[in-house]
């Protein structure tokens, strides 16, 4: 997609994996490597920098994206919160990071593969949140209903479903053990499905839940 430079654009390339850009800088968080999740073909974008949640290969494939050789400077202040993939202290399935960007106007939240409830510094520091993006398929991550029940604690302007099984045409997208969406949207009074994969903010800043609708190879080169 080609976006205005002075807007913040927030796209989603399937699975948990998002391109946020501003100025012409973009910062791609949770890589998706080559046939690690059902559906999703190969990633292949550019981007200035790589964030990954966690070192599972559905979230840490930083080798499938061109890094621009050019220096640039970043728009964005990364905050890391360490959280955890399970409700067992990472017992499970190991640590898991909640990623915060801030560009002096909007505040962006990646929850990555969060598996419980944060700490309460780390529910202060997501306050206020213009966009919230969050796994719902359960699972390997929080259940949908204790998905919603942070969303009540955070309050974000927007949440966006991530980490999700659905169908599209005969191919299903994402891993049998995960619910779809609908199991997250059916608790949301103001959930609204998109037909496109990305915001642009500030012009899609609205209280309520968005569904951004999968097209796979949308802004890949």
């Amino acid at each position: 997609m080609k976006t205005n430079r002075e807007s913040t654009a927030i796209v989603w390339l399937g699975h948990s994996c998002f391109a946020v850009e501003k100025n012409g800088y973009r910062i791609i968080l949770d890589p998706y490597a080559d046939n690690s999740v059902p559906g999703y073909g190969p990633l292949r974008i550019d981007a200035n920098e790589v964030l990954c949640s966690h070192g599972h290969g559905d979230h840490c494939a930083a080798d499938c994206i061109r890094i621009r050789p050019e220096t640039a400077e970043s728009p964005f202040r990364v905050t890391i919160l360490n959280s955890w993939h399970d409700d067992k202290g990472g017992a499970k399935r190991g640590p898991n990071k909640i990623t915060i960007l801030e560009d002096g106007t909007f505040r962006i939240a990646h929850l990555g593969d969060i598996g419980c409830m944060p700490e309460e510094d780390q529910l202060k520091q997501l306050q206020n949140l213009d966009v919230c993006l969050v796994p719902v398929g359960g699972f390997f991550t929080m259940s949908p209903a204790k998905v919603y029940d942070l969303m009540q604690i955070l309050h974000p302007t927007v949440v966006v479903p991530m980490h999700y099984r659905f169908r599209q045409g005969k191919t299903t997208f994402g891993y049998r053990l995960i619910a779809p969406v609908t199991h997250y949207t059916r608790y949301c009074r103001n959930a609204e499905v998109l037909s496109r994969n990305y915001l642009s903010l500030p012009e899609d800043l609205s209280e309520r839940t968005v569904v951004l609708t999968c097209r796979e190879t949308a802004d890949r080169k």
